[in-house]
């Protein structure tokens, strides 16, 4: 107060009030740059292509530009040429006539269109309307009239929404001859003509607690290449945990009782048991396979043998050591192992739930992906289990098959690159002999892959976190033909000031391994000035968390390029136990969850701070939701002299997995050591905890406990609660996610003062 007093005489108050003027003017401005950051996507034209492949299995189309200035090209790959598949002014001048005035905007005023009478008509929508195009003639006219409820016929409709967990919701099934779909309600399963519309019932025996149709919606349901018979699950909840969803927002508040999926969140408590099942849609009859005597397994149904022999599923044990390819007979239920898959740690589930590419057209072999010799690869097995010939081999991973030639002899996949940059992903083909590995693609950074339906071209779509996307047309064996678009950002230069973000490289804490991240800073970055720190956390074994494309697809990423502005330095980094390094560097974290991936962070810190004076580790924050959430409490409680600012959102207590932890019999120690809840007394900075009241995934009352904790500890924290709000954000709304993001902005303002 005195130093406030003798400023105040020695300045005056004119003076004081044109200082405080101006770091509102600054800070308003810097706000201002903030929310535009937020809408980064807006300010990106271009980079993208959604192929339409026709006919011919080579040529597609694509719509380009805004509404106002649409165009529709036709790429034709086996020439090279790309063109304007219609052309606008005679097409707007023939639907004018017929509308009798001038069609919205002026491109083209629809992006979208079916081929009809061969590919020699169109048919679109403007207006509501339906219109047919003679591509010859240019003739318009109207297109026969369909009802809406005959529109709707032929539309998949949702069956089951999941809320609140965060999953996708359940949709129809179409039949591959097109005429019913299969469909969900009143927990039994249901088949929908495409003809006419009525519902048929194929079973009754349906309950809450003994549902038709699994858990996994992607997809529930599998048909078999003639369209006679469905094979899906059947799940017995009834021996698991529930947990109470107060719905207090109601005038009278009332209960629901939800099912957790034990595993991942009560550990150690009962698990559903799924049933596998086969009924021929004439006859009703059903037909229950064989899965095998372990209790609590985990089934993933993944398709039918080419001519409908068998059905093939998965069946993963859940210490997650252990995972049987089975094949059924859909006649008898009987089924067949055909090859086990063992680890001594744990096996990745997303390896796990796409290990089997589709089975070849012959019926007589598939690919497996495994990562038995610490690396996932390409094997080539027959369909009685023997292994033919290893297909891939290195020090990088298998990512995914993207496509099989079987006619040319080619297997294309996607896989992490040299070790020079472990994280970039590029698209490679091997022989199905095993030889001729080959890198296909050529940039650096990441790379997606669209292939022809005649597997002779493909679209590589690429871009890095400085480098903004570009979309190739390229031959099978990578020869680049043409340049279909390149994302133009001058938007983000001139506006927002971008510049690109930097990829920095630090040591683990077992000074050795190298460590992967992001940095970005503001937009007026000064090096000679301090600017406090905030670090985005998610420390999960099952992927990788750094952005490594230009443009995030994560909302809690594209906020941490937009805190920058607001005049902070602020990072993102993968440690030991995350993915996409091979099986060693993720086995980190088995049955040691919580112990060493906060030492990596702190150790990424200081050396970052090393390097650059202007980051101020004096105010440092950190962040994130989910595990994230649990990852920020745990930075906050074992390193509370380096983290001063703290928002801990979803899961404070406990993220760990029995998949990567081993179950809690096996493993008392590491979970117990790995619980948020024994050392809440270490907390000494700025905590605020973030929950919805509806979370499924990882329940509220964990909050309640942390926050019990903090309470027994003598420790203050804040909490931010969002009634009947569920786990996943992308199923919030609009205002409670808004909200959310403005209360961790200003946090970190108040709290860290850039």
């Amino acid at each position: 107060m005195k130093r406030a007093t003798f400023l105040m005489v020695l300045l005056g108050p004119a003076v004081i009030a044109s200082l405080g003027r101006a770091q509102q003017a600054e800070q308003s401005e810097r706000e201002a740059m903030y929310y535009r950051y937020m809408e980064f996507a807006s300010y990106i034209e271009g980079g993208n292509v959604d192929p339409h492949w026709m006919a011919d299995g080579s040529s597609f189309w694509y719509s380009e530009g805004t509404p106002a200035n649409t165009v529709i090209y036709k790429v034709d790959p086996r020439v090279n040429s790309k063109t304007p598949l219609f052309d606008t002014e005679p097409l707007r001048q023939a639907l004018a006539s017929v509308l009798e005035h001038e069609p919205p905007y002026q491109g083209l005023p629809f992006d979208t269109f079916d081929f009809v009478e061969g590919e020699t008509a169109v048919k679109f929508t403007v207006e509501d309307e339906e219109f047919i195009l003679q591509l010859d003639t240019y003739a318009i006219s109207r297109a026969p009239g369909l009802s809406e409820a005959e529109k709707n016929r032929l539309v998949p409709r949702i069956v089951w929404r999941v809320f609140p967990r965060s999953a996708p919701d359940f949709m129809e099934v179409l039949s591959p001859d097109g005429r019913w779909f299969a469909g969900l309600k009143e927990y039994n399963l249901w088949l929908r003509s495409t003809d006419d519309d009525r519902s048929v019932k194929l079973t009754t025996d349906g309950i809450e607690d003994y549902k038709w149709g699994g858990y996994d919606a992607r997809p529930w349901a599998h048909w078999s290449p003639d369209s006679s018979k469905l094979a899906l699950t059947k799940v017995d909840w009834r021996g698991v945990t529930k947990i109470p969803v107060v719905h207090w927002l109601n005038p009278v508040v009332e209960v629901d009782w939800e099912y957790t999926r034990p595993g991942d969140l009560l550990a150690g408590t009962p698990t559903y048991q799924t049933d596998i099942f086969i009924i021929d849609i004439v006859s009703g009859q059903r037909v229950r396979v064989d899965t095998g005597q372990a209790p609590d397994q985990r089934i993933y149904i993944v398709g039918w043998q080419p001519d409908g022999s068998e059905l093939l599923f998965l069946s993963l044990n859940r210490d997650f050591k252990k995972v049987d390819l089975v094949a059924a007979d859909p006649a008898t239920g009987s089924s067949r192992v055909i090859l086990t898959e063992t680890t001594e740690t744990f096996l990745n589930l997303d390896y796990v739930q796409r290990s089997v590419s589709p089975l070849f057209d012959d019926g007589e072999r598939f690919l497996w992906m495994s990562e038995r010799d610490g690396w996932n690869h390409l094997y080539l097995y027959d369909m009685d289990g023997n292994l033919i010939r290893r297909l891939t081999e290195g020090v990088f991973p298998v990512i995914r098959v993207i496509a099989v030639d079987e006619q040319a002899g080619w297997v294309y996949f996607l896989a992490g690159a040299e070790m020079q940059r472990p994280y970039d992903r590029h698209l490679y083909r091997v022989s199905l002999e095993g030889n001729n590995l080959t890198q296909v693609t050529e940039a650096t950074g990441w790379h997606a892959s669209q292939f022809s339906p005649s597997k002779e071209f493909f679209l590589d779509t690429h871009s890095s976190v400085g480098r903004p996307p570009v979309v190739e047309l390229r031959r099978a064996n990578g020869e680049l033909l043409q340049t279909l678009s390149e994302a133009d950002i001058d938007e983000l230069t001139e506006e927002l000031m971008w510049s690109s973000p930097e990829e920095f490289v630090v040591k683990a804490t077992d000074d050795t391994t190298d460590l992967y991240g992001v940095l970005y800073k503001p937009y007026d970055f000064d090096p000679n000035k301090k600017y406090p720190v905030i670090e985005l956390i998610y420390a999960n074994p099952r992927g990788i968390f750094v952005p490594h494309t230009f443009q995030s697809r994560d909302p809690w990423k594209e906020q941490l390029q937009a805190l920058a502005q607001l005049g902070f330095i602020t990072f993102i980094v993968d440690e030991r136990g995350t993915g996409g390094r091979g099986k060693e560097f993720r086995d980190v974290a088995y049955r040691n969850y919580g112990r060493y991936d906060i030492a990596d962070h702190v150790a990424t810190l200081e050396q970052l701070g090393a390097d650059r004076p202007y980051m101020d580790l004096n105010r440092v924050g950190i962040f994130g939701t989910s595990t994230g959430g649990y990852s920020t409490l745990r930075a906050m409680l074992l390193a509370p002299d380096v983290y001063h600012v703290g928002i801990a959102a979803k899961a404070p207590v406990i993220a760990s997995a029995e998949s990567y932890m081993d179950l809690p019999r096996n493993n008392p120690e590491g979970w117990e050591y790995s619980s948020n809840l024994r050392i809440a007394g270490n907390l000494k900075g700025k905590l605020l905890l973030i929950h919805g009241t509806s979370d499924i995934n990882v329940p509220f009352g964990g909050t309640m406990m942390m926050v019990e904790a903090l309470i027994q500890a003598g420790k203050p924290y804040d909490l931010l609660v969002f009634p009947e709000q569920p786990h996943a954000s992308e199923k919030w709304g609009t205002v409670s996610t808004d909200y959310m993001r403005e209360a961790i902005r200003r946090y970190f303002q108040e709290h860290l003062h850039p």
